[in-house]
């Protein structure tokens, strides 16, 4: 069912050229659109470049140091061993539909991921509740490599330690698997983005993929009348929502007076003094114009305004 790459030795950029070639298990939530930091677009900017990017950031860092630690924390909760693979597994069937794992459990025909998590986040696992995009991941990597079960281990940094054993759903593997199929075939190997979710993921995409505009002039399609005005009630309804919103802290902070706090059993509310220094930049500007000049820094993007004709 499965045909294993093997990664061992491999460099990093060896490694990322390899993940372009399919949709992995931190794709498919993305794929989806379950990945509340991640869009399919991205996705599909990842896969259709020839750039290998090495991004890497402080929670990536404390992930990849930690995940030893999360599997040990795994073994000593549940008595069970596990192991590293050191392959990449493709489907036979679906060769685009690749799995790197973390680790795989002796004994068992299951898998473990394991994860950290800011003590910020921590409801998203509260009562063995699982974020979305993590269970994804979990049944990609059961239909790629046809396993059984895959347990999740997750250590809350500075909270604790937990694990969940996720069974197998044939009913979400195939419904996965035809979303990933869709999205591979219909999108990466045809060369088409995929539409936007309205995440911030997908306007920094469309931000990087047309960062300048040029002087041409489109005719706008009928076909976006209906969205443009469908966006209009949306913007009355949100100036009405963030009134109602002002009127109710108007109300706490008319009942607070000169209180710097109010709590009861389900809320604190604070209205503390904040200094802060700005530059006056007109000020600036107008006495000091060659400091100005020297510390400018020019910035280009574009703005999206929409007006009735």
């Amino acid at each position: 069912m499965t045909t294993q790459l093997s990664v061992k030795g491999l460099s990093k950029a060896e490694w990322l050229r390899m993940r372009k070639e399919g949709i992995g298990g931190s794709d498919a939530g993305a794929v989806c659109g379950m990945n509340p930091y991640r869009s399919a677009m991205d996705v599909f900017c990842d896969k259709v470049s020839a750039e290998v990017e090495e991004t890497d950031n402080e929670a990536m860092r404390q992930g990849r140091d930690l995940e030893d630690y999360v599997a040990r924390r795994f073994m000593e909760a549940t008595g069970l061993k596990v192991r590293r693979s050191n392959v990449m597994y493709r489907n036979r069937e679906y060769p685009f539909m690749l799995a790197d794992v973390d680790r795989l459990v002796v004994g068992e025909r299951a898998g473990l991921e394991c994860k950290t998590a800011s003590a910020y986040s921590a409801d998203k696992w509260k009562d063995g509740r699982i974020p979305a995009h993590y269970e994804i991941q979990c049944h990609h990597y059961m239909a790629v490599t046809g396993l059984d079960a895959w347990y999740l281990a997750v250590v809350i940094l500075g909270r604790g330690f937990q694990y969940i054993k996720i069974e197998r759903d044939e009913e979400l593997i195939r419904n996965l698997v035809q979303i990933e199929t869709d999205f591979w075939n219909d999108h990466v190997l045809a060369g088409v983005m995929p539409e936007p979710d309205g995440s911030r993921a997908c306007e920094e995409i469309l931000r990087q993929y047309y960062p300048a505009a040029n002087r041409e002039t489109l005719q706008l399609p009928p076909l976006f009348n209906e969205r443009l005005e469908r966006r209009e009630s949306l913007l009355e309804m949100i100036e009405r929502f963030q009134a109602e919103q002002r009127q109710i802290e108007q109300e706490i902070k008319l009942y607070m007076k000169d209180g710097q706090e109010a709590v009861n059993d389900r809320y604190r509310v604070t209205w503390s003094d904040v200094e802060s220094a700005r530059l006056d930049v007109r000020r600036l500007k107008e006495e000091k114009p060659e400091v100005y000049q020297e510390f400018a820094k020019k910035t280009s993007s574009r703005r999206f305004t929409v007006r009735a004709a």
